[in-house]
């Protein structure tokens, strides 16, 4: 079921130290914020004691767990920042005379194999690996330099001593360790680690490379749909994801609203697909319209592997790996806004790419809408609910309402009309605990993290 969430806190993306590093601090209201402060990803990790966000100023901030403790057991749900780094700068293509934004497009991160956290970002053409460790302890008593790191005159050197390890302040460090480049012409939209979690596979609009962890200056092209003339070209590559226990599939959708299941056992390059998940158009429904909101901005893997969901601009669906004709389910994300394509289309509000999440244990999904609403199904009840995610409506430890938009008709006092709803306001990037019912929701430049009310 459903679970019933209640606010832990938000936080504002909106001021910077002399530094340049993001402060996180809470505000009762903000008029305007810089477009850098806009988040574009988040991203638990594997255990949830982590959650990433990136920005489009190239920025990532890492939350980590408050710890529990027997004086403040409520406290345990809440997420403190732990670290905050630049992870790209804005770059120039001289060769094309192309700007390439710093805009973080994706974070993943990768299984904690030791004391130190691993995590990959990307803008639109570079991948990077980073290295996320702990230091609270630094050495001393170095024989040719002094404390303060300057050489010492060897005629001064009288005895040998030994370095020695003293207590410090805890230091989080943040430190590239990979960086992958040059590989991608068109601007990269997903990258996902392998099960075998020694490759990974980024996704541009025509191309899909896989890559070594270890290895930066090569990768394998193992998709490629560029046609030879580029006027003969009809879709482009949305999203990409490998399956979560099988190291040789994964899948990727297009613009055309179809999802290929690809085998890398088959061949070494990918062009024929294993499966290919399309649903039939209605011809009553047809429209101008209708390719646009067909095409899929977001394909996730269920957590067992069996299940394939995939957002649309109106819709989410679920597929079956063992049924290719149609979804399984469809959920109506925000079918009042039918009626509204052509207004959608002119603010170009209809191209917004919303992503679309599972709950830990695949029974309910999660995907946002505009007005900063987001949505929920539970697969088992087929119940649904439309909560917002606003500073008016998320004090701490209040329990979210379930809100309802008004298509037409008399408009009860707890509605709002389709008519009213803001689309500059837009739930685009959400994630959801890998175990437990904990939520995070961006909205714009503001993370909410919610937690069910049972905790």
């Amino acid at each position: 079921m459903i679970p019933e969430f209640r606010g832990i806190y938000v936080v504002s993306e909106d001021t910077h130290d002399c530094n340049g590093s993001l402060v996180l601090r809470r505000k009762k209201k903000m008029l305007q914020y810089p477009s850098a402060d806009i988040i574009s990803t988040v991203e638990f990790n594997n255990t949830g004691e982590l959650l990433a966000t990136g920005d489009k100023g190239g920025r990532v901030v890492i939350f980590q767990r408050e710890q529990e403790s027997k004086n403040q057991p409520h406290r345990r749900g809440e997420y403190n920042v732990y670290s905050t780094f630049q992870s790209h700068e804005p770059e120039f293509d001289y060769l094309k005379s192309l700007e390439i934004e710093e805009k973080i497009n994706k974070i993943r991160w990768l299984p904690q194999q030791n004391a130190a956290y691993f995590l990959l970002s990307t803008n639109d053409k570079t991948v990077k690996l980073w290295k996320v460790s702990e230091r609270d302890k630094r050495p001393e008593g170095y024989n040719l330099k002094d404390e303060e790191g300057r050489l010492r005159d060897p005629c001064t050197i009288t005895s040998l001593r030994v370095p020695v390890l003293r207590p410090m302040d805890l230091m989080v460090e943040a430190t590239p360790r990979r960086v992958f480049s040059n590989a991608h012409t068109y601007h990269i939209n997903s990258i996902s680690v392998n099960s075998d979690f020694e490759t990974y596979m980024s996704a541009d609009d025509l191309r899909i490379n896989l890559w070594n962890l270890e290895i930066t200056n090569r990768s394998f092209n193992i998709v490629d749909i560029k046609p030879t003339n580029m006027e003969e070209l009809t879709e482009v590559i949305t999203a990409a994801e490998f399956h979560p226990h099988h190291c040789n599939t994964f899948v990727y959708s297009s613009s055309k609203g179809t999802i290929r299941l690809c085998d890398m056992r088959s061949s070494a390059l990918c062009d024929k697909h294993s499966k290919l998940f399309e649903e039939p158009e209605d011809p009553s429904n047809r429209s101008f319209f209708s390719e646009i909101i067909s095409s899929i901005s977001d394909v996730k893997f269920n957590h067992s592997g069996r299940y394939i969901m995939t957002r649309d601009y109106l819709t989410v669906k679920v597929w079956d790996l063992n049924m290719e004709n149609r979804p399984i389910e469809t959920y109506q994300v925000h079918d009042y806004l039918r009626s509204k394509l052509c207004s959608l289309y002119e603010n170009d509000c209809i191209f917004d790419k919303f992503e679309c999440v599972w709950n830990g244990s695949d029974s309910v999904i999660m995907t946002g809408s505009y007005n900063n609403f987001f949505r929920m199904f539970d697969r088992n009840t087929k119940r649904d609910v439309t909560l917002e995610a606003s500073r008016e409506n998320s004090k701490p430890r209040a329990i979210l309402k379930p809100r309802k938009v008004c298509v037409g008709g008399k408009r009860r006092k707890d509605e709002i009309s389709v008519d009213s709803l803001d689309f500059s306001k837009k739930i685009l990037h959400t994630a959801w605990h890998p175990s437990e019912n904990i939520i995070a929701v961006a909205a714009t430049n503001n993370l909410y993290i919610f937690q069910d009310k049972v905790n």
